[in-house]
């Protein structure tokens, strides 16, 4: 038989050794000590619980207020776009329902408003380039020609 070859996936196998797991059972000593803690171990490691369960809780309520926070911001960046829009939509529509040559024509006509001249022309400048001027002191009164 040890000139026989057999082909396919049912070879049978020959002379195997018998293969047993050995299972070691422990039993338990009768006279083996218990390690008990010392109290102040046991308190220690009850306060460092209690503190690290605290500490945790805190980080975890400070990650909620950063959240609730990014939330708000984006909710409010939002509106303010939206303002900004309305804004500019609005102020679009008055400029272009003003008829400028219609306002020249009352102030002229109707208010005797006309141009200045170049002396009544009193330019002020605060320095600083901001938008306006404050006014510290009265503005001196010329006297028109």
């Amino acid at each position: 038989m040890a000139n026989e070859y057999i082909r396919g996936n049912t070879v049978r196998k020959v002379n195997e050794p018998d293969r047993r797991e050995h299972v070691h059972v422990h039993e338990p000593q009768p006279n083996r000590k218990r390690h008990h803690m010392s109290f102040g171990y046991l308190v220690f490691l009850s306060l460092a619980m209690m503190m690290m369960v605290g500490t945790l809780a805190w980080y975890i309520s400070l990650q909620s207020q950063v959240q609730n926070s990014v939330k708000n911001i984006a909710k409010l960046e939002s509106q303010l776009n939206t303002l900004k829009q309305d804004n500019d939509e609005a102020y679009n529509r008055a400029n272009g329902s003003i008829d400028l040559e219609e306002v020249k024509r009352i102030a002229i006509s109707e208010y005797g408003m006309t141009y200045a001249t170049e002396g009544q022309i009193v330019s002020y400048s605060d320095g600083g380039g901001n938008d306006y001027v404050r006014q510290l002191a009265p503005i001196p009164q010329e006297t028109v020609n």
